[in-house]
């Protein structure tokens, strides 16, 4: 399938957790541990504009690597209702134009695209990215290969809440986010596509410290939703040019129920700048000085 191989590989890039995922953007490659169901494979996805190969470093059947390449890039969408329905639209009819071919990006896992959500409340992408590359070197399983993989929910479900935080050196509130998701993931919460979206909502709402904006990228990102639409989100706001999240809100009714790829495309139009996150729920054109809540993605933040 056809892919915008550019926007692709810096999204990835910018959130790329420090020793799990290894992003070589001029060779156009993104490297990482996958579980394809008998414990992680190193796995490396070369991206073209003609789509995806992936191979695997060990067990696996071709079948498994196409269905992951379908999942973490997006492939399976047929692009042209998406055209259909936004193509005319003022705001995003020239962005699909000039990248008619971009996707929405999902996680190989759902786990830690839900963690890493958490974990850039509030904060700039680049300390996500730092503070999930301490939570895998202190909890993730290192591999032969040199990657190390993710912590399993098993992993920080088990885990001190109080050593956790210390290792994350992250608020209380998010570091018992992370305990509390990694608790219910290992209960069974499922975050994965065909996931029912509105019951994992409402799971992700119950545990303190997450608000919309996580449950929006989470369905976004790990399950696979296509109007999922992180209203609250710093850098829609900016791409948009709109003093506020009400007013993204607004807009992105009128693109539902593609509302994914016009977030996705709005992401990559402006770039991947490290912006410290506002907190969720801020509707006011001014910084919030709050620390509470959630934070609404911050400029480049794509998910």
């Amino acid at each position: 399938m056809p892919l915008e191989p550019g926007p692709a590989l810096a999204s990835i890039a910018a959130r790329a957790v420090p020793g799990v995922e290894e992003v070589d953007v001029a060779a156009g490659t993104v490297r990482r541990l996958v579980d394809l169901g008998a414990g992680p494979v190193p796995v490396t996805a070369r991206l073209t504009t003609a789509g995806v190969e992936v191979h695997l470093d060990g067990p696996g059947r071709p079948q498994a690597g196409d269905h992951l390449a379908a999942r973490w890039f997006g492939l399976d969408d047929d692009l042209s209702p998406v055209h259909e329905a936004l193509g005319d639209d003022a705001v995003l009819g020239p962005l699909l134009t000039a990248r008619p071919h971009l996707r929405v990006p999902g996680h190989p896992d759902g786990f830690e695209a839900a963690v890493q959500a958490v974990l850039t409340q509030q904060v700039s992408l680049r300390a996500g990215r730092t503070t999930g590359g301490r939570l895998a070197a202190a909890y993730g399983r290192p591999h032969v290969s040199g990657l190390t993989a993710f912590p399993r929910p098993d992993d920080l479900a088990a885990a001190d809440p109080v050593a956790l935080q210390a290792v994350l050196r992250v608020p209380h509130v998010r570091a018992r986010a992370v305990h509390a998701l990694a608790v219910r993931c290992a209960q069974g919460l499922v975050l994965a596509p065909g996931a029912p979206l509105g019951e994992v909502r409402a799971e992700l709402l119950a545990i303190p410290g997450i608000g919309p904006w996580t449950a929006d990228v989470v369905a976004l990102r790990a399950l696979g939703d296509r109007d999922a639409f992180p209203w609250g989100d710093l850098v829609l706001r900016r791409a948009l040019d709109v003093p506020d999240a009400r007013e993204v809100a607004a807009a992105g009714r009128a693109w539902s129920p593609w509302r994914a790829f016009a977030a996705t495309h709005l992401w990559s139009a402006v770039g991947y700048a490290d912006t410290r996150q506002p907190r969720d729920g801020a509707t006011g054109a001014g910084p919030v000085q709050g620390r509470t809540g959630e934070p609404g993605l911050g400029a480049g933040a794509i998910r």
